[in-house]
């Protein structure tokens, strides 16, 4: 659906499934066809293209807000404002929140975040005091959106096109990757920070991180996120008289 509509669809929770739904002409709808095999076709009602703002409300997660344009946010908040486009990230789904809850829970230091989609979790970190904060990601339209929504929110994010799992990555006192459980746990090995957040999975997986230890888990509609440390090495030493 990324491929075939990247202005973006819709996803909707169908018994026991999902219904992916996007606005589109007869072109679309053939290719719809074409990849899926069937489709169902509905004809929308003048005014659709701003029906689909009701689809972004903002969330709050500890004392962040995140939100699109048209939302005002609460006095008390600090603000990440994301005009939701064609890259992931909005703030809403539990990984990306759970990533943020573990993060604000951290001293600022600088800060690396993999997989940055639309850069909310950059901006959030920029906005709680983290510098200097890089972003990367493998899509050049995410690091895009993420300079976008940077300069949006007046903060400053190094973002980069980069395959996180084969290039240098950026040194930082925190690293958050948010991004599939097998690149979690092959990213772990290139990681030299303090911290390293990681989500993207389900509560049900257990990542496989040697050399790091887990200092929290989090937890929200079946997903996990985790906080980690380097694993502390210890000395074991044996002491003999000679006899």
């Amino acid at each position: 659906m990324i491929e075939l509509f990247p202005e973006g669809f819709e996803e909707l929770e169908a018994g026991d499934g999902l219904e992916l739904a996007a606005y589109t002409d007869a072109r679309g709808e053939e290719r719809l066809w074409q990849v899926f095999g069937g489709a169902r076709v509905d004809e929308v009602e003048p005014g659709w293209d701003e029906r689909w703002r009701r689809f972004h409300r903002p969330v709050r997660i500890g004392r962040v807000w995140i939100g699109p344009p048209w939302e005002a946010p609460p006095p008390d908040a600090i603000a990440v404002v994301v005009d939701p486009g064609p890259a992931f990230g909005t703030g809403a789904h539990p990984t990306t929140r759970l990533s943020i809850e573990l993060l604000e829970t951290l001293g600022p230091g600088s800060l690396l975040d993999v997989g940055c989609g639309s850069g909310v979790v950059a901006i959030a970190g920029a906005r709680l005091g983290f510098a200097p904060v890089a972003a990367v990601d493998v899509e050049p339209q995410a690091v895009s959106e993420t300079d976008r929504n940077a300069r949006a929110n007046a903060v400053s994010v190094d973002a980069r096109c980069i395959d996180a799992l084969a290039s240098d990555l950026p040194a930082a006192d925190v690293t958050v990757a948010n991004i599939t459980l097998p690149s979690v746990e092959a990213l772990a090995q290139r990681v030299t920070s303090g911290r390293l957040v990681t989500s993207g999975y389900l509560a049900s997986d257990e990542p496989a991180l040697p050399g790091w230890e887990r200092l929290e888990r989090r937890e929200r509609d079946g997903w996990a996120a985790d906080l980690s440390r380097p694993a502390v090495r210890r000395s074991a030493r044996s002491r003999h008289t000679a006899a």
